[in-house]
């Protein structure tokens, strides 16, 4: 069981949408490697991605469509929770420069004792 004493909700929300918005391929993957354990899932509608190499590929071709090309960014909403090993949160995607929401979901992460994510259920409204 994990030890809720050990793990900041908030802090890992905000590590989480952090990496969505990096820019740099070395620090993203250094970033993924920090967050989910070596055999972590990440399950949005259809798609799904298993291990490092397919969450950076997942990553990547968000943050290239939604940051890089469209100009947008994301940030965790302060409703972070943890109960036992799930954390939950609600992200906003926003257009560089202002406070306007243009997409909001949710994030659904069982983590271990350490923090880590084993598995990411994605939420995001039809």
């Amino acid at each position: 069981m994990t030890d809720t004493k050990t793990i900041d909700a908030q802090a890992l929300a905000d590590r989480y949408v952090a990496v969505w918005n990096e820019t740099d391929d070395v620090r993203r993957r250094n970033a993924i490697a920090a967050l989910w354990v070596p055999d972590g899932q990440h399950y949005v509608g259809t798609r799904e991605a298993r291990g490092y190499e397919a969450l950076e590929a997942r990553i990547r071709g968000s943050h290239e469509k939604n940051v890089r090309d469209d100009s947008n960014w994301f940030r965790a909403a302060s409703d972070a929770r943890l109960l036992h090993d799930v954390v939950t949160f609600h992200w906003e995607m926003l257009p560089a420069g202002s406070d306007a929401v243009l997409a909001t979901g949710l994030e659904f992460l069982a983590v271990d004792d350490g923090g880590r994510i084993l598995v990411d259920y994605q939420f995001v409204p039809a």
